[in-house]
């Protein structure tokens, strides 16, 4: 891709089309696929984003604590370099209202904003198969037509609720953490209750605290964090930075979960008990997801995992005054980082506040809400404000909410009745012109998400660069390409300890009845991009390409992923 383009002259079609491309959602995929799209190729492009600014996530999340758990100098984008030279990080990781403003940066610079449709939710999109265009539906009753769909809602954008008897009868005010009031909640003087503890809560609840009169955490399952050690960044790192652009997006774009270290090459047990210790500590202090890089092995071999697990929860015992809360806090059951591995500032120091308490609510289970607070393990815990830290119906949700209607009248809902099913997270059998920005079945949440995106949204404006270059007008996966990809999800995913974990929401276990499947692509960013590559390289191989006559349509060749799927080292 080139680095950059001048904007392209104003070619938009009328409100409702037909546009060459309609993008769902302007976050920081949208953005991207927006310029790509329309300055590069110079295509008609209408992106619709139910919100009133951009940002996707970070336009909804803005819960106290709400901040990156990727260092800031490799959250962003690195494909302008004038861009990244005039853009500078405060913190080592940035708050949310940082990094909403610099989306609204971006999208000023390379003046998007022209082309999007704010305050605009789609509720339908359906494919009309003998104009070769999908009709999209707004809540507003609006209707747009496109050659192309490209979803770029986010994988954690659908919020979770969960269903608790009496939670309309609740007195006070209630709040999930994914859409938050833009106007902020007032906790002084208020008494509390947060239910989860995630990463989201793990951010949330040291900020409460402070201001709260009284703070309940409602734990269920037990979590390990690794400090932050965030702070502001000084004159000598930014400068540091400055000077290596090209080798941090390197260093990206070429490890497994696209952050700006390397793994170590070493194993667990190729080093003494002594030096092992000393290489967690060194790590414990730097602080942040490096640590899960001190060993090449945690996420593969369970005793070596184990070193990892040990260590954190003697921390979390040392940190923790009370040994009861303590012992609850470091209940762990499932191995370091096969499920999301937080960072935190303070989160096991808040529970040695005077006005914070623990529920163990896998002990004693959450009963019901009634007008008061929460009642859990037959106690009633008066509560003023419920803080819903709670998560996302994850990777699927977002994409589920939307009737999508592909061919023949197939629903996307249908399609996915099992589980998610696509060929490399972009897209899905049966749908055809319809791409999925970080899909299920790609790196997305296993990945530093601003490197994962990137690599999309080129991926699919080469690709729809190429259909328009040969006169193709669709493109599908084959079913049997579908297959090969799935299994081969499955089969990096299980070379990991990361499908171990029944409760996790890689595999959906969050949301009551959603398929478990383990939806991410566990294999790793960098060979994710190989196999990518790979197929593109092989004229598309696995996609079915034509006109919009099916029998017209070239065989698909499968298998084009096999020999760059053998190589590479498997994400951590």
């Amino acid at each position: 891709m080139a680095n950059d383009a001048a904007p392209s002259p104003d070619r938009r079609p009328a409100d409702g089309g037909p546009f060459d491309a309609i993008v769902v959602g302007a976050g920081f995929s949208g953005l991207y696929q927006l310029h790509c799209l329309r300055d590069r190729l110079g295509l008609s492009v209408r992106v619709l984003e139910a919100g009133s600014g951009v940002g996707g996530t970070w336009y909804w999340n803005r819960y106290p604590g709400a901040r990156c758990d990727s260092e800031s100098h490799s959250y962003g984008y690195f494909f302008s370099r004038e861009l990244l030279e005039e853009w500078e990080w405060t913190e080592r990781y940035p708050e949310q209202p940082e990094i909403l403003r610099y989306l609204n940066h971006v999208a000023d610079r390379f003046d998007l904003k022209r082309d999007i449709s704010f305050d605009t939710r789609v509720t339908a999109a359906r494919r009309d198969a003998a104009a070769n265009r999908w009709h999209v539906e707004t809540s507003a009753g609006e209707r747009l037509t496109a050659t192309y769909l490209i979803l770029a809602v986010g994988c954690l954008s659908s919020a979770n609720v969960p269903k608790i008897p009496g939670l309309e009868t609740f007195a006070g005010a209630w709040y999930h953490t994914g859409e938050w009031p833009h106007e902020g909640v007032d906790f002084t003087g208020k008494r509390v209750g947060q239910i989860g503890t995630g990463s989201t809560g793990i951010q949330a609840a040291p900020v409460i605290a402070r201001s709260a009169a009284h703070l309940t955490v409602f734990q269920r399952t037990p979590n390990y964090s690794v400090p932050a050690r965030n702070g502001p960044l000084g004159a000598e790192f930014k400068r540091w930075v400055r000077e290596r652009h090209d080798e941090i997006r390197d260093v990206v774009r070429t490890t497994p979960n696209g952050h700006p270290f390397r793994i170590a090459e070493r194993k667990a047990f190729d080093v003494t008990d002594e030096e092992r210790r000393a290489i967690y500590e060194a790590a414990w202090e730097k602080g942040g997801l490096q640590f899960r890089a001190s060993f090449r092995d945690l996420l593969v071999d369970k005793r070596a995992n184990d070193t990892a697990a040990a260590f954190i929860k003697e921390k979390i015992r040392a940190i923790v005054k009370d040994k009861a809360t303590a012992a609850v806090l470091a209940a762990i059951d499932h191995p370091y980082a096969a499920k999301r591995p937080p960072i935190d500032s303070g989160y096991f120091e808040t529970f040695n506040r005077d006005n914070v308490t623990l529920v163990d609510i896998r002990a004693r289970p959450i009963e019901r809400i009634v007008p008061g607070g929460i009642v859990a393990g037959g106690r009633e815990y008066p509560l003023d404000i419920i803080v819903f830290a709670t998560g996302f119906d994850a990777m699927t949700g977002p994409l589920l909410r939307i009737a999508i209607e592909g061919s023949d009248g197939l629903t996307l809902k249908e399609a996915w009745r099992a589980g998610p099913r696509t060929y490399l997270g972009l897209q899905v059998a049966g749908f055809p012109n319809m791409f999925t920005l970080t899909g299920p079945g790609s790196p997305s949440v296993l990945c530093n998400l601003p490197v994962a995106i990137e690599q999309h949204v080129e991926w699919i404006t080469d690709c729809i660069a190429w259909l328009r270059a040969n006169g193709v007008d669709r493109i599908e996966p084959a079913a049997e390409a579908v297959e090969s990809w799935v299994a081969h999800v499955n089969e990096a995913a299980a070379a990991t300890l990361l499908p171990t974990v029944p409760h996790s929401w890689y595999l959906g276990a969050n949301v009551p009845g959603k398929p478990r499947v383990f939806m991410p692509y566990a294999g790793g960013m960098a060979r994710y991009r190989a196999i990518c590559e790979d197929v593109a390289a092989r004229g598309y191989a696995g996609f079915v390409l034509g006109g919009s006559d099916r029998a017209a349509a070239r065989p698909a060749r499968v298998g084009g992923f096999a020999a760059a799927a053998a190589s590479g080292s498997v994400g951590v």
